[in-house]
């Protein structure tokens, strides 16, 4: 049984980029303008750009980061298993762990994930 060659590793970081642009897109209604995919053994790693709302934005300029940081916080503990998803399907692996942070005053976001050694069954 011939199976398919496995993506290169440019076009695994181009499609986890793509992929989280686009879930971000889908559920805050923006997407990030910049997304950018490190892969390093089991370490992935997604930075994103510009990524808040104009309303977020308004919240940050009156003080309100921290009501920021929780909204964005509980969104991502709801969308882990979208993200990780994302990751799983494009490399082969399941995530391990997955880690998120933002920092409002660079509208900067990471998105980290550690990999398992286990292969996922998606192809």
């Amino acid at each position: 049984m011939n199976e398919e060659p496995q993506q290169s590793l440019g076009e695994m970081r181009a499609t986890i980029s793509r992929e989280m642009v686009r879930l971000q897109a889908e559920y805050y209604g923006k997407g990030p303008t910049r997304a950018k995919t490190y892969i390093v053994d089991d370490l992935v790693v997604v930075v994103l750009e510009e990524s808040f709302t104009r309303a977020e934005k308004t919240l940050a300029e009156r003080g309100e980061r921290e009501a920021i940081q929780h909204i964005r916080r509980r969104f991502q503990q709801q969308m882990a298993e979208s993200f990780k998803g994302v990751v799983e399907q494009a490399t082969g692996r399941k995530v391990r762990v997955f880690l998120s942070e933002t920092d409002i005053e660079h509208d900067v976001s990471v998105e980290t994930f550690l990999l398992a050694e286990e292969r996922t069954d998606m192809t």
